[in-house]
């Protein structure tokens, strides 16, 4: 019977003491809306944003809650999250740029290899439209003189006219792509080059434009 007493009695001084440290957690202290100083054992909602300091049973802080950010302070951290997101992303490019490219020079032969290759290609296109547009000449050349003849165009050359004109459509729409193509790959090595000079403090000593043939 004693030892249930002295268990009971351990029990009691435990629930006490975790009441007593509940109650001590309890206690806050904050500024209200008129700017008056407030200590209580709750926190109203509007109080705990403005922030507020958990108090023990002395009075002394134990923790103090920041206040709720600001709109502005919002935008202004997801700004700087965003700036370094940004930076770390150019170091990355950065790195990648410096893998291949040492001097901007180096950069502005490659952009001159690639635009040399590039520009061969349209200039083959150009001479399978010369031989096409030879061919559609002579075929529109027959057909003139049947018509001067008196005489039907047939059926097979008419398809042939239109068949040739088709084609050189079709080329020079190629060539106008691969044109485009010549300038977006001119405008990334521009950038590229620009950006080594900034990050290796070298200028390039070489024209963008590429030399003619056999200079």
């Amino acid at each position: 019977m004693k030892r249930l007493t002295r268990f009971s009695l351990a029990a009691s001084a435990s629930i006490l003491t975790l009441a007593a440290t509940v109650a001590e957690a309890q206690m806050y202290r904050y500024t209200d809306e008129n700017g008056q100083m407030v200590i209580s054992n709750t926190v109203p909602q509007e109080a705990s944003r403005r922030g507020y300091d958990i108090l023990n049973s002395k009075g002394r802080v134990v923790e103090s809650v920041a206040p709720a950010p600001t709109a502005e302070e919002i935008a202004a951290r997801e700004a700087e999250e965003e700036r370094q997101e940004a930076q770390k992303r150019q170091q990355e490019q950065d790195r990648k740029l410096l893998k291949r490219f040492s001097h901007p020079d180096q950069a502005v032969r490659a952009m001159h290899r690639k635009v040399r290759e590039l520009e061969g290609l349209s200039q083959l296109k150009r001479g399978n439209i010369s031989v096409i547009v030879s061919q559609l000449n002579n075929e529109e050349s027959r057909a003139a003189d049947m018509e001067r003849a008196g005489r039907e165009v047939p059926d097979a050359t008419l398809e042939k006219i239109r068949r040739l004109e088709a084609q050189v459509r079709d080329i020079e729409r190629e060539i106008a792509t691969q044109n485009a193509e010549i300038q977006d790959l001119k405008d990334g090595y521009e950038a590229d080059i620009r950006r080594l000079e900034e990050i290796t403090g070298e200028a390039r000593t070489l024209p963008l434009e590429p030399p003619e043939p056999g200079n």
